[in-house]
């Protein structure tokens, strides 16, 4: 299975920015999409923002403006950068990557999770 290993989370007051980046196991391994989603305590995951290899960019209403998302040369990994952060931000970070075959199922991934915590 391709593992996918996050990091960059942590503690940070409101206004503040930190960013995450999740790292494929297999190097320049093509992953049609990259995104981010997270989960705040008693709640839903959310979609937070995705890229494609086409580098198609998507992001949540609630982060536009404020996050921006971005992939390494190779594809192996995704980066999203959170400026202006809020209260409301707080929540564990998952890396999410999906892989297309012509002739195999789709391949979903997820990441460990990272913890996102901003104070007021």
């Amino acid at each position: 299975q391709v593992h996918l290993v996050e990091s960059g989370g942590g503690l940070v007051q409101a206004g503040g920015s930190l960013r995450l980046s999740c790292t494929a196991s297999e190097n320049g391994f093509s992953l049609n999409v990259m995104a981010w989603y997270r989960q705040a305590p008693g709640k839903q995951r959310e979609f937070v923002a995705r890229m494609t290899s086409a580098r198609s960019k998507t992001y949540a209403d609630s982060v536009k403006g404020r996050f921006t998302v971005s992939r390494d040369p190779g594809s192996n990994s995704v980066f999203l950068q959170m400026n202006s952060l809020r209260p409301e931000d707080t929540a564990t970070y998952y890396c999410y990557a999906l892989r297309v075959s012509a002739f195999q199922p789709k391949e979903e991934y997820w990441g460990q999770g990272t913890q996102v915590t901003v104070s007021s």
